[in-house]
Formats: C-alpha cells, sequence, structure tokens
C-alpha cells in the first residue's frame, strides 16, 4: 500500500499528465479523483460519494448565477453591444497614434464587463475590430496583440464566471469580490492603453493614426453606447446597492440585454435558440468541471494533501511573501496547460489553506509577520491576485486561448507575431500585479467603504 502522501503526488502527476494529452480537464479530475478514492477506501466509498455528490453541488443556489451571466453574455454577443461599444471607443480615440488600438481595448472592458468571458470578449471583439485595425495599416504584432490582450480582461471586470466559482470555493461574498475586482480592473484597462501609447511612440509606424469622426458620427457613436453603460449600471449597481442579490441581477442583465436587441430587431428566433444552446453548453462543462474539482478535492482531503502541504511550507522557513509569489508564478505557468477555470477549481483547495497557514499561523506571533490582514482580507486580495496571473495564461506561450482565437481570425499573421505582440501587455500585467502585492489597500479599499 502507497503512503498516502506519494499517492497524491503520483495523483497530481498523472492528472498534469493527462491534462497535456489534451484530455478534458473535467473527466481528468474525476478519473483520477475517483481511482485515488478507490485505492484508498475501496470502490463503495466512490459510489456512496457519486449518490449525492451531483445533487450536493447543482443545488447550491450560489451556482444559480452562473448560467445567468453565461447567457447575458451569449445574447450580448449576438446583438450588437460590441459593434456599438467599439465604434463609441473609436469614436473618442481613434484620430490618436495607436488609436484604434486603445478603442480595441476599451471595447473589450466594456463587452467584458457584460459577458464575464475572456475568449467571447477575445473573439467577438477580434471580428469587430480586426478589419479596422487592418484598415488603418495596424502591423499584424500590434493588432492581433491588442486583442488577444484585451480579451482577458473579461475574467476580472465584473461580472465574471471565473470570480463567482473562486468565491463558491473560499466561501467569499460574492458582491463583495465584485467590489474588489472593480479598481484593478480599471487599473488594466489603463495600464493596456499606456503600453499601446508606448509601443507607438517607440514604433511610429506600427500604429497610424485613423480618422477623426465628424461632430455627427461622434454624438451618434457616444449615443450608442450609453444603453450598454445603462445595463452595467443597472446590473451592478443594482446589486452593489443591495436592492437584489447576483442571481436577480444576471437574470435582469439577460432581460435587458434580450430588450435592447429587440429595440434594435437585432436579436432573432435563432438567435436565441443559438444563446440558450450555448449557455447549456457551457453551463454543463463547467458543472461537470465542478463535479471533478470536488472529486479530488475529497481524494485529497482524505490523504491530507492540502494539509501536509500547508505544514511543509510553514516550516521550511520561507517568507509569507516569498511563498505568495511563488504560488503566483506556478499559477502563470500552470495557465500554459489548463483554462482558467479548471486552474481555479484545482489549485485554489491547495493553495488557499497555505496562505490561510501563513496569515493566521505566523501573524499571531508578532505584528511583522505573516500578511498583516485578517482572513476575509487574504480572502479577497489573494482572489484578486490570482485571477490576474490566471488571465496571463490565456496570453502566455506556448498555450495562449486568447492567442489561438485572434490567430484563427487574423489568418495573415504568423502567431509568432500575435506572441511579440501580447508581451509588453503581458509586462504591464507583471507591474500591475507588483503594485496590487505592495499596496493591497488598492483592491481592499472599495469593499471597505461600501
Amino acid at each position: 500500500m502507497l503512503d498516502p502522501i506519494t499517492l497524491g503526488l503520483i495523483s497530481l502527476v498523472v492528472l498534469i499528465l493527462l491534462i497535456a494529452m489534451r484530455m478534458p480537464i473535467a473527466y481528468a479530475m474525476i478519473l483520477v479523483g475517483g481511482i485515488g478514492t478507490v485505492l484508498m477506501n475501496g470502490p463503495f466509498t466512490v459510489l456512496n460519494q457519486l449518490k449525492t455528490l451531483a445533487y450536493g453541488q447543482f443545488s447550491n443556489y450560489g451556482l444559480s448565477v452562473v448560467p445567468m451571466f453565461v447567457l447575458m453574455g451569449a445574447i450580448a454577443s449576438r446583438v450588437g453591444l460590441s459593434k456599438a461599444l467599439f465604434r463609441g471607443a473609436n469614436a473618442w480615440l481613434g484620430w490618436a497614434p495607436g488609436g484604434t488600438a486603445m478603442a480595441a481595448i476599451a471595447g473589450c472592458a466594456g463587452f467584458g464587463a457584460v459577458s464575464g468571458s475572456s475568449l467571447a470578449t477575445a473573439s467577438t471583439m477580434g471580428r469587430i475590430a480586426l478589419p479596422e485595425l487592418k484598415r488603418f495599416n495596424y502591423s499584424g504584432s500590434l493588432a492581433t496583440g491588442s486583442l488577444a490582450a484585451g480579451g482577458v480582461l473579461g475574467i476580472l471586470i465584473p461580472p465574471s464566471v471565473v470570480l463567482i466559482i473562486y468565491s463558491i470555493i473560499v466561501e467569499a461574498n460574492i458582491v463583495t469580490m465584485f467590489m474588489a475586482a472593480m479598481i484593478p480592473g480599471i487599473m488594466a484597462v489603463f495600464f493596456f492603453l499606456v503600453t499601446i501609447l508606448l509601443y507607438v511612440l517607440i514604433r511610429p509606424e506600427a500604429g497610424p493614426k485613423g480618422g477623426a469622426a465628424d461632430r455627427a458620427e461622434f454624438i451618434a457613436a457616444t449615443l450608442g453606447v450609453l444603453p450598454v453603460v445603462g445595463i452595467f449600471a443597472l446590473v451592478l449597481g443594482g446589486i452593489y446597492g443591495g436592492f437584489y442579490n447576483p442571481t436577480p441581477g444576471a437574470a435582469m442583465g439577460v432581460f435587458l440585454v434580450a430588450v435592447y436587441g429587440l429595440a434594435r430587431r437585432s436579436l432573432s428566433w435563432v438567435d436565441t435558440i443559438e444563446s440558450l444552446k450555448e449557455t447549456a453548453q457551457t453551463t454543463g462543462m463547467i458543472y461537470l468541471i465542478l463535479l471533478g474539482a470536488e472529486l479530488m478535492k475529497i481524494f485529497m482531503s482524505r490523504i491530507r494533501m492540502p494539509q501536509a502541504t500547508a505544514e511543509w511550507i510553514s516550516s521550511s522557513g520561507l517568507e509569507p511573501m516569498t511563498v505568495l509569489i511563488l504560488l503566483l508564478i506556478a499559477l502563470v505557468l500552470l495557465g500554459c496547460l489548463m483554462d482558467s477555470l479548471s486552474m481555479i477549481l484545482l489549485v485554489i483547495p491547495f493553495f488557499w489553506p497555505v496562505l490561510v497557514e501563513l496569515n493566521g499561523g505566523l501573524y499571531a506571533f508578532g505584528p511583522d509577520t505573516g500578511f498583516g490582514m485578517s482572513t476575509e482580507e487574504l480572502k479577497i486580495w489573494f482572489g484578486i491576485l490570482a485571477l490576474i496571473v490566471v488571465e496571463l495564461g490565456l496570453i502566455t506561450p506556448p498555450v495562449g486561448m486568447n492567442v489561438f482565437v485572434i490567430s484563427a481570425l487574423a489568418k495573415d499573421t504568423p502567431m509568432i507575431d500575435t506572441f511579440k505582440g501580447v508581451m509588453p501587455f503581458f509586462g504591464a500585467e507583471i507591474v500591475r500585479v507588483v503594485v496590487l502585492i505592495m499596496f493591497p489597500a488598492i483592491v481592499l479599499w472599495l469593499p471597505s467603504v461600501l
């Protein structure tokens, strides 16, 4: 009989190998978690778990917000919201050097706030913005790189499905996490705009000026953005204001986006059916991953793997901040193998006990040890940091999913050029992580005042 910790390490290696071989993450976790439990406790234990586990997981009211936000994003991608956002941003920014790329970033931020999905943001805005970027002779690297990077804004800017799942895992308040993500999300947009500005200052030919909009076009484009701003304000404003919790808020968002599409006559029955199908497929995938993650979590808990990891790290003598940085680097590397949701579900149950041990265990011995914050504050701060580095996995070689999405749209731009184009934005994200590590109050301030 293998030692439990040895069995746990072997299971993790097998899981990573299965994922690297492109087995769907949900199946890989179900297989490894199930077989591991059989080896430890016999087949009847797994059968007893499966008897109630799926119902126990999926009947959680907190998860009901997921299909609502997914449906909201699915409808939004079909009713012209992305076109209105890009047109409005381009009217304000397109006249400047690199302005059309800046407009693409602004459009990605706006659409990400409605859809909550990075891949959907990259795909939808890519179809809208790429023809304009090509029309103004932007370099392939800057055009595709800015869109791939802009897509990652969908993860952090509320509402975000990944942020909701993180909140459920660590038992954080979803509304509080949405509040905490606002300022870092705005920082991301600002840093990306500055990155484009610096890029075109160094290489002016990469981002020529676009045409300035005339007065009528400027007014029309600006007015076209107002419905999107209104939807965002009513959904998140109502949630933050306590008028409704996230699930009714998401349902309100679905209703408002559908009304917008009907008013513009851009939402057909075919679009509605396709949106529902997409929602069912995406939600089913998320729920299956949740089931696999729960099986893995139960197996690892039975062999005390998270506790053993926390005890080993806390006794290693490493400073808490050093451990945090190593964990964040691990998340970036894992992002090369799996998607953001799978990564959060797989690693947070391991990483979170380690941080709690370092924060609570060490901080008890003096004010200069640990992270110097309560467990609730650490939960919020680490969640935002984790989501930012998870974002990086979407643009990190060799498996940056956003890069693949944009490359499929920009067939005349080699993928290597797209990876080169995202590297300045990768650097901007690293700067943002450093700033948030040095100044946790940036994350914690808004939840504390609201």
